[in-house]
């Protein structure tokens, strides 16, 4: 079955990547799993480390040539390896251990397509690089559209905050300016991104680095770009090497809404 995807082209790679971790996260549910701690409260779960597994075995058959680099097994692949995929088998771990289905499963080629599954809806969320797409159980993938009108907000909460004082996401949450116009949510995952080309939210806002080539964050980036959202870092420069964070919004008027108050913020 995985080398019928040889002759597939990135995007169904990624597809099927991430439908092969979703298969897993999805049938693990539930079970008494293992853990492996990572130290500052974070750990993976046995189920992290099989859709990991499962999705590299549809990698390798497609693209044995391909490096990869996933959250669980690290750098796989020759060092000097032109492309490279970015694999996170399942975004939203704690959610997951809890009995929270409100997870994602992301396989992303840098700088190409890219793929964001939710297991338990059965969506699966991709990009070619150029167009943003939610494939269903039919045949007929639909085109995202991103939207403002829901007015929600995704707020990443989770620790560190390399931009505090000066910044802090949870600021957002008491800031008058704010819960005026938009009306807060905590996913605690990276398929809020997905949230976001797809119309179901009408931004994200998460502290940190460079995010551009985070095995968590570069699925969702490649959609929302491809979706036509606005795509920066919390300072509204280009996100990369020098970036802070990201802000993403299903149009102008709302980045530019966030960025404002952010600024205020700062």
């Amino acid at each position: 079955m995985i080398n019928s995807y040889a002759s597939s082209d990135d995007a169904e790679v990624a597809i099927a990547g991430a439908r092969a971790g979703a298969d897993v996260v999805r049938t693990m549910y539930g079970q008494r799993l293992d853990r492996t701690d990572k130290g500052a409260g974070d750990f993976a779960t046995s189920a992290d480390v099989e859709a990991e597994k499962a999705i590299l075995d549809v990698i390798r058959a497609a693209r044995p040539d391909d490096a990869v680099l996933g959250e669980e097994g690290g750098q796989q692949g020759a060092a000097d390896a032109v492309r490279r995929w970015l694999v996170d088998p399942l975004c939203g771990t704690l959610n997951y251990a809890a009995g929270n289905m409100l997870v994602a499963v992301n396989v992303a080629l840098r700088d190409g397509a890219a793929a964001v599954a939710d297991p338990f809806s059965g969506e699966v969320f991709f990009t070619d690089g150029v167009t943003a797409r939610v494939r269903h159980e039919g045949p007929d993938d639909a085109l995202l559209t991103p939207s403002p009108a829901t007015r929600l907000v995704d707020v990443n909460l989770d620790p560190p905050f390399p931009s505090a004082p000066g910044f802090r996401a949870v600021d957002l949450l008491a800031h008058p300016g704010f819960v005026e116009r938009f009306r807060p949510r905590v996913v605690s995952t990276t398929l809020a991104l997905a949230w976001v080309a797809a119309g179901k939210r009408a931004a994200y806002v998460t502290d940190g680095g460079d995010l551009s080539g985070s095995v968590h964050f570069a699925a969702g980036i490649a959609l929302c770009r491809a979706a036509g959202c606005v795509v920066t870092g919390i300072d509204g420069a280009p996100i990369g090497e020098a970036g802070r964070g990201l802000v993403v919004a299903a149009d102008h008027e709302t980045h530019g809404l966030l960025m404002s108050l952010i600024r205020g913020r700062s």
